[in-house]
């Protein structure tokens, strides 16, 4: 009967320590939900970052305006008969 309850009591420390202590247990969950938590934060910042660049390519699709002021500013571009001043300051 004392080896029986012995060895129930051995299984259920077994048991307790994979839950609590083990890799694969709680501490494992835990470090799980961290990690998803993490990356939820990260999706939503690249989702926010992805609808800036969609709408910029909307108004560089529907806008010949935007096309043009960005080839004047990124690139320098001027229209034939303009003139093109630079100041140093």
């Amino acid at each position: 009967m004392k080896s029986v309850l012995l060895g129930m009591m051995l299984v259920l420390g077994t048991l307790q320590y994979k839950l609590w202590v083990a890799s694969d247990g709680m501490r494992g969950v835990r470090t799980l939900q961290n990690q998803i938590s993490a990356q939820q934060k990260n999706n939503e910042i690249l989702a926010e970052d992805n609808a800036v660049l969609l709408q910029r390519i909307d108004t560089l699709k529907t806008g010949g305006n935007a096309v043009e002021a960005r080839a004047r500013d990124e690139l320098g571009m001027v229209k034939s008969g303009e003139s093109f001043y630079q100041t140093i300051g």
